[in-house]
């Protein structure tokens, strides 16, 4: 228990430090990779039955989608970013949805259009 609780305390530092030295590119990376990283988690906590962990997953996931939502530029974004706004508010409906009805194929439909846009992102800002 006490090396669970070092190695997460580690990580945890590790990622800090991570976001704290990239430039603000990366970070948005970094939230498209941490969001994909809960959902596939949340999968694997459902196919066990670990439902309280597969809600708080998903939850923390909706924050992640939320916070890239919140911090588009809709005045200079235009079309761009009214569109990627669409896409994470369906993205969080999918995962409510998906929460509510234990849907594993809701969340694969998730992480697809999440690692789609992150992919865009990196031609973009390699």
């Amino acid at each position: 228990m006490a090396m669970q609780y070092g190695s997460q305390a580690y990580q945890s530092t590790g990622q800090a430090s991570e976001a704290f030295s990239a430039d603000p590119s990366q970070l948005i990376t970094m939230l498209f990779d941490g969001a994909i990283d809960r959902i596939t988690v949340s999968k694997a906590a459902l196919e066990r039955g670990d439902f309280a962990l597969k809600g708080m997953l998903i939850s923390k996931a909706i924050t992640i989608i939320d916070g890239l939502r919140a911090h588009l530029d809709m005045e200079r974004g235009g079309d761009i970013a009214k569109n990627l706004s669409d896409i994470y508010i369906y993205a969080e409906n999918r995962l409510f949805e998906a929460n509510f009805h234990n849907d594993l194929k809701m969340l694969d439909e998730v992480i697809g259009l999440i690692q789609n846009i992150r992919e865009g992102w990196i031609q973009i800002y390699p």
